[in-house]
């Protein structure tokens, strides 16, 4: 069974960093691409950033130069460093691996940006 565990959210003030994981298991990486996606109350689901099996990498344009998508293909994990915090940045965060044709979702991990 695939699961995606998603952790590393919390509270943190304006300007702040956090650091997102994502571990997944019952399943290899290999060819698969992997995203970070978003949520905030009252709006839908968006990517903020993607990773490929080539490691080329894609950002929303609010998260550009302040969010890194990187992934660790031994341990099937995948991270999203997110710099320079900004209450716009609150939302509960999910990670997403396709393979093979299937979409894979974690649980969500909330990230509060705060004073």
């Amino acid at each position: 069974q695939v699961q995606l565990v998603e952790s590393g959210g919390g509270l943190v003030q304006p300007g702040g960093s956090l650091r997102l994981s994502c571990a997944a298991s019952g399943i290899t990486f290999g060819f698969a691409a992997t995203g970070w996606y978003r949520q905030a109350p009252g709006n839908q689901r968006e990517l903020v950033a993607m990773i490929t099996n080539f490691g080329s990498t894609n950002y929303a344009d609010s998260v550009k130069g302040r969010f890194t998508i990187s992934r660790d293909n031994a341990k099937n994990i995948v991270y999203l460093q997110m710099n320079s915090l900004k209450p716009e940045d609150t939302a509960v965060y999910y990670c997403k691996l396709r393979k093979t044709g299937r979409d894979y979702w974690g649980q969500g991990t909330q990230v509060t940006v705060s004073s």
